[in-house]
């Protein structure tokens, strides 16, 4: 199979993730740009945030407009969130590629387990109010991991926004892709010499076939159970980091 079409079946997954659930679309960008596109490690933080940034900004217009987005809380866990992100993606650069690559691995897993450990949605208003300081400290640490592994933090901003301030699925799924874009920029910002070696011919179909699988996702979410989802995805995503650990520790 060509580069172009693997760039743009990878990028339709990731699209379909990001708009169904919300996040998980940087985990899995991270290895198909790896072991499918010949990317370095911290290469494919980098072309992961720039396509999980344009995709989440894309499928954040589509559960704005049907009233999904809670605005308040999203920019408490995004504003929390925005330092830390900054700080570690400048760090990326200095790191062996096989801490990057293992360190990412580990994250995966945890999600993995989180999401299948996750119960149902909150019942709660989601007005934003309860719990401000457990809130801003969770976004401060999704904004550390977006930075320092290219993930946009969306994995595990769905479950924090259910179970910490009691957001029902969908108000969870369309806050957390305002958090995945604000934290995403902030460390693209501090990434320039990473930059340098992105092979945009790759990149690009990529980002654009995510975008379309992002409206396709927006409407898979509508037709399917979100524990559904969570399940399958988390099974996907355990399988994911158990070759990127193996691979790490080679």
């Amino acid at each position: 199979m060509s580069t172009l079409l693997l760039a743009l079946a990878a990028g339709g997954v990731v699209g379909l993730a990001l708009g169904a659930l919300g996040g998980g679309g940087s985990v899995l960008a991270v290895p198909a740009l790896i072991y499918l596109l010949g990317f370095t490690p911290a290469a494919a933080t980098t072309a992961a945030l720039i396509i999980v940034t344009a995709t989440s900004l894309t499928a954040l217009y589509t559960h704005a407009r049907a009233g999904h987005v809670q605005w308040r809380a999203g920019a408490l866990f995004a504003a929390a969130g925005l330092l830390p992100a900054a700080a570690a993606g400048a760090v990326t650069g200095r790191l062996p590629q096989p801490v990057l690559t293992a360190a990412f691995a580990v994250v995966a897993a945890l999600a993995a387990v989180s999401m299948l450990r996750s119960g149902g949605a909150g019942t709660g208003t989601a007005d934003g109010r309860a719990r401000p300081v457990r809130a801003a400290g969770t976004g401060a640490g999704l904004g550390a991991l977006t930075g320092l592994l290219g993930v946009g933090g969306g994995f595990l901003a769905v479950p924090a926004l259910v179970t910490v301030l009691a957001f029902e699925m969908q108000a969870a799924v369309g806050t957390s892709l305002l958090v995945i874009s604000a934290n995403s920029l902030a460390s693209l910002a501090t990434r320039g010499a990473t930059t340098a070696g992105i092979d945009w011919a790759v990149v690009a179909p990529f980002a654009g076939a995510a975008i379309l699988g992002a409206w396709d996702g927006r409407r898979l979410a509508a037709k399917v159970t979100g524990t559904v989802l969570r399940r399958t995805f988390a099974v996907a995503l355990l399988a994911v980091a158990a070759l990127m650990l193996i691979d790490a520790l080679r």
